[in-house]
C-alpha cells in the first residue's frame, strides 16, 4: 500500500474516513477535542498538496436523524483548526452532498452528516419488533445488507481517492471503512498518518520489541482475542488481561466471581 507521505494530492477529491466522534456537553461544545487534532496532519497534507478532503465521521450512537449526534456542531470547531472554511452537506448521501462534493476546488474542504445516520454504515437493521420471529430478522438482515451496498457505493462515487485515518473503528467491516476500500483500486486508497503511524508502531514492536515485553489486553469477549492471545503469548513475557474478560479467566482458573461477567 502506498504510503501518505508519498501520495500527491493535486486536484485529487478524496474521501477521508476520520473519528471524530468527540465529546460534547449540554451546549454542544466539545470537551476533547484529541481524535480532532489527531486528523489534523492528514487533512493539511491532502490540503496542502491541492486536493480537496471529503471528510466523513459517525459521532456517538444514534438510531436514526438525531439533531444531538449532529456533526454541525463540530463543524466551526475542524475550520477553525484546519484553518479553511470547512463546507457542510446536511446528509452524507443523496443530493445535497453529491453536488456539494463535486463542486469542491483544490484546497476546498467539505464535512458530511453522520454516517450512522443511516444503519447502512454498519450494516445492522433498526426498528425490529421486540418480538421479531428468526424469519423477520433474517430478512430484515438481508435488506439492510443490500441497501449498505448502494449506500457504499455513493459514498465513493464523491471521490477519487480513499483515505483511512479512523483508528478508533479501523476493526469494524463497516460501509466506510471496509467495504468502501474495496471500489478503490490499490493505487488510490491508502492510510492516514494516524493510522500509519499505529500500523507502524505495532509491527515494530511485534517484531522486535524491547525486552521484558508486557502486553495488556482488556475487553468483555474473551472469544474475539483468543488469536490475538494465542499470537502474543510466543512473543511477551508478561501478559495482563484486565477488563470484564478478566472474571472469564479467574473462573478458569477456579476462582469465584460472583454474578460477575462471564462469556
Amino acid at each position: 500500500m502506498i504510503t501518505i507521505d508519498k501520495f500527491n494530492f493535486a486536484g485529487k477529491k478524496v474521501f477521508v474516513r476520520v473519528d471524530f466522534n468527540v465529546p460534547l456537553d449540554a451546549n454542544f461544545n466539545i470537551t476533547d477535542d484529541t481524535r480532532i487534532r489527531a486528523a489534523l496532519p492528514t487533512l493539511k497534507k491532502i490540503l496542502t498538496d491541492g486536493g480537496s478532503p471529503i471528510i466523513a465521521s459517525h459521532l456517538g450512537r444514534p438510531k436514526g436523524v438525531e439533531d444531538k449526534y449532529s456533526l454541525k456542531h463540530i463543524l466551526a470547531h475542524v475550520s477553525e483548526l484546519l484553518g479553511v472554511d470547512v463546507q457542510f452537506a446536511n446528509d452524507c448521501v443523496g443530493e445535497e452532498a453529491a453536488v456539494k462534493a463535486a463542486s469542491l476546488q483544490a484546497g476546498e474542504a467539505l464535512l458530511l452528516e453522520n454516517l450512522r445516520f443511516y444503519a447502512e454504515e454498519e450494516g445492522k437493521p433498526r426498528g425490529l419488533k421486540e418480538d421479531a420471529t428468526d424469519e423477520e430478522k433474517a430478512a430484515a438482515k438481508k435488506a439492510v445488507k443490500e441497501s449498505q451496498k448502494e449506500f457504499t457505493k455513493t459514498l465513493a462515487s464523491y471521490a477519487d481517492v480513499y483515505v483511512n485515518d479512523a483508528f478508533g473503528t479501523a476493526h469494524r467491516a463497516h460501509a466506510s471503512t471496509a467495504l468502501i476500500a474495496d471500489l478503490f483500486d490499490e493505487s488510490n486508497k491508502l492510510f492516514g498518518f494516524l493510522l500509519q503511524n499505529e500500523v507502524d508502531a505495532v509491527e515494530k514492536i511485534m517484531k522486535d520489541p524491547a525486552r521484558p515485553f508486557t502486553a495488556i489486553i482488556g475487553g468483555s469477549k474473551v472469544s474475539s482475542k483468543i488469536d490475538v492471545i494465542e499470537n502474543l503469548l510466543s512473543k511477551v513475557d508478561y501478559l495482563i488481561v484486565g477488563g470484564g474478560m478478566a472474571f472469564t479467566f479467574e473462573k478458569a482458573a477456579g476462582g469465584k466471581i460472583g454474578n460477575s461477567l462471564c462469556e
